[in-house]
């Protein structure tokens, strides 16, 4: 059996990220998931874009496991 992993996009809305610190510590964190992901965070509002080969639950653990509280997953 042949397994074809398939790039996805989401956006996340994360709460408690106050600093550039931050952003470091949550773009970080889904890159050890997947290294080739793009992270785009908007610090105000708690967007963070994702795309890569990661899934949605998995994104949403690594910032979890991170410190943060993910609200939403779009």
């Amino acid at each position: 059996m042949r397994v074809i992993k398939v790039e996805s996009k989401m956006i996340l809305t994360v709460k408690g990220m106050t600093c550039g610190g931050c952003v470091g510590s949550v773009t970080r964190a889904i890159q050890r998931k997947a290294p080739d992901a793009t992270v785009k965070i908007d610090l105000p509002s708690g967007r963070v874009d994702v795309s890569g080969l990661l899934a949605p639950d998995a994104a949403r653990a690594a910032i979890e496991a991170a410190g943060y509280e993910v609200v939403s997953v779009a």
